[in-house]
């Protein structure tokens, strides 16, 4: 086997073991189950937090999409519409056993999947809806002022409402709706009816 090949092979099955088992599972463990040697797993990748850094490149970043940042920040379309195309598009990317299953166990290993994923979610996502959302309110700009940890929580919410169905289908192994576009357009909608009462109103005591 060519050496790109076996490193792809280890790739894909180490993406199904910490699925699976979580991050306590070590590299013989996984040497056993794909039927080679430990050293052969070593030669591609010299430590299992190499190996996990690129089960985080593999599963992660190759599905985050640049387009969803870009789409968040389009003014020429309505802020609904903007966060309902991301949500569709999201939930279709992510909701995925492997996907859920490894940042739920990152988060509890501490291995900084589950940190630095979040981090880009907030960074291209959370700020950049809570700026549009100030923006369609006639609020000031966050140059002026700037975001409040209230604003960034109440989108954190709407992303945990979503994510949930994730966590309840592959952690929790519990039945969800089968339309899951109707779930996100609805959590959509009710969120920034609230929202922009919340914000457009006096400040909660």
């Amino acid at each position: 086997m060519r050496a790109a090949d076996r490193e792809r092979l280890i790739v894909d099955e180490a993406v199904r073991f910490f699925a699976e088992r979580g991050f306590d599972g070590d590299i013989r463990e996984l040497a056993i189950r794909m039927g080679v040697a430990h050293s052969a797993i070593y030669r591609h990748f010299p430590s299992k937090e190499a190996l996990i850094e690129r089960v985080y490149q593999e599963v992660y970043l190759s599905r985050w999409s640049p387009e969803w940042g870009t789409l968040i920040r389009d003014r020429t379309l309505p802020l609904e519409a903007r966060l309902t195309g991301f949500y569709l598009s999201y939930v279709a990317h992510v909701f995925e056993y492997n996907w859920v299953r490894i940042f739920v166990f990152s988060g509890m290993k501490s291995f900084g999947i589950t940190g630095r994923y979040l981090d880009l979610v907030r960074r291209e996502i959370i700020e950049a809806a809570a700026v549009e959302l100030r923006h369609e309110l006639g609020l000031p700009h966050v140059g002026a002022n700037a975001l409040s940890e209230r604003e960034i929580e109440m989108f954190w919410g709407l992303h945990g409402r979503i994510f949930y169905l994730a966590i309840r289908k592959f952690i929790y192994e519990t039945p969800i709706p089968r339309d899951l576009d109707a779930i996100v357009r609805d959590a959509v909608v009710s969120f920034l009816d609230g929202a922009r009462t919340a914000l457009a109103g006096p400040p909660a005591h």
